[in-house]
């Protein structure tokens, strides 16, 4: 790189700028994660491997501009977009590596076996071995670890704690105990004084301080209540499902979860396999779950036409999709529905690559997003009932995703039980009724019907 900046006599031309660093890091995390490239598991393996992706790049970079007239601008715009190609692909490499070293850490039917969570690359305990690895100082200087709810009750009460129901997503969980896991967090190499105390839902988490009261103009004390800050289990916590144990819950929206309540969490191998997670509740309670893709695809229909300049709203195209005939099911969970640049051709392309009938025009489209979620609804508590000691017979749907009368009828038809909506704003419920039972306004939840609020 510094050769280059030479012979091109322009400084723009470093190694950093045109990506050769950024391919000798990437070589490197080839070799160390993977094992791939020159003499594996050695240090020397290591080197050159990351020296072969740097002279790659580097041709790689001098071909492309030579062939736009060998101009330094056009080495320079090159080598930034190489240089960029090169960082995604290293960042990528460490989502796979924070796994990598997990598992290393402990095998996955073990971990399962006692944190009971699906792996997915979101949850807390990669993110904090990356800051361990990557941003040593941050974590050095950290006293506590605290979620986001969690840190808003504590600049309101100026207490540090965790609330049990957005821990319990961190993996870092004994689902059993309801305790932190300590011995995994040791064997990941995390400090154990960020794992504060763990508060249940309902629990006063403490008072407003005295500089949070007089900004909002109150002179008395107000308490501060930890509700199931993961919003699912306060939506979880409005349902059916807490009256009766064989009535599933699905919290519709861009997700889509689909569980029951347990009194302990279920961690089999076959629940492991079959993708289930055991997510703390109010009450001690497990949300026994699936996460599904939900109305995502259809949210991205929706704004994909929408730039388009195809006014439509949602009551439209959920009428053109009760009048479509196709009977097309697309799997809602492939990886091809993350994001793709054009939905719509998305699920085309998904049906012609398996054989299905491709749609046409709005309405069949959206008729086949909705059948496939209402397929994968069916196959959800299919396998529920393959764990659980008794059927599930009932299944209410909750938020936003409840007012799609479409989607509730053909999840009723195509899973054979009886489904009811509602409510759609199942999470602010859910919220205040916690809340009111903690401060003793009400003793249990259908009594706060008879509370008159001023």
């Amino acid at each position: 790189g510094t050769a280059m900046q030479g012979i091109t006599r322009n400084p723009l031309v470093s190694p950093f700028t045109i990506g050769i660093s950024n391919a000798a890091a990437f070589g490197a995390s080839l070799s160390l994660v993977f094992g791939l490239g020159f003499f594996p598991g050695t240090r020397g393996g290591v080197v050159l491997t990351a020296f072969a992706l740097a002279l790659l790049c580097a041709g790689t970079v001098y071909g492309v501009a030579m062939g736009a007239g060998m101009y330094p601008e056009a080495l320079v715009l090159t080598g930034i977009g190489v240089n960029y190609l090169f960082s995604a692909a290293t960042s990528m490499i460490q989502y796979f590596a924070d796994e990598h070293r997990l598992a290393a850490a402990v095998a996955p039917t073990e971990h399962y076996a006692t944190a009971g969570i699906q792996v997915m690359e979101i949850n807390t305990v990669y993110r904090l071995m990356a800051m361990t690895d990557e941003q040593p100082q941050f974590v050095d200087a950290a006293d506590r670890l605290l979620f986001m709810p969690d840190l808003f009750s504590y600049f309101l009460t100026g207490n540090a704690n965790v609330e049990y129901t957005i821990a319990s997503t961190s993996e870092l969980l004994d689902a059993r105990g309801r305790i932190w896991n300590f011995p995994l967090i040791r064997r990941l190499g995390l400090p154990e004084r960020l794992f504060g105390p763990i508060v249940m839902p309902g629990t006063v988490r403490g008072m407003l301080t005295a500089d949070v009261a007089r900004q909002i103009g109150v002179d008395y004390d107000v308490p501060v209540v930890a509700v199931g800050s993961h919003d699912t289990a306060s939506a979880v916590f409005a349902s059916a499902a807490t009256k009766d144990p064989s009535t599933a819950y699905l919290s519709s929206g861009t997700w889509s979860l689909l569980g029951v309540l347990l009194d302990a969490p279920l961690l089999s191998e076959q629940a492991r396999v079959a993708g289930f997670t055991n997510e703390g509740g109010v009450g001690g309670k497990i949300r026994f779950l699936q996460n599904i893709t939900g109305l995502w695809i259809l949210q991205r229909l929706m704004a994909q036409w929408s730039e388009r300049g195809y006014g439509v709203d949602y009551d439209t195209v959920i009428d053109e999709a009760s009048k479509a005939c196709i009977d097309s099911v697309i799997d809602v969970d492939d990886r091809m529905f993350v994001n793709p640049a054009d939905m719509e051709s998305a699920v085309c392309e998904w049906c012609r690559l398996h054989g299905q009938q491709v749609p046409s025009g709005r309405g069949e489209t959206v008729r086949v997003v909705i059948r496939s979620l209402a397929d994968r609804y069916r196959r959800g508590i299919e396998a529920l009932n393959k764990l659980l000691p008794s059927p599930v017979k009932r299944l209410n749907i909750i938020g936003g995703g409840s007012r799609n009368g479409l989607l509730n009828r053909m999840t009723a038809e195509a899973a054979g039980v009886e489904v009811t909506a509602g409510p759609a704003e199942a999470t602010a419920i859910g919220n205040i009724l916690l809340q009111a039972i903690a401060v003793k306004r009400v003793a249990a939840p259908d009594d706060i019907k008879s509370v008159e609020f001023r």
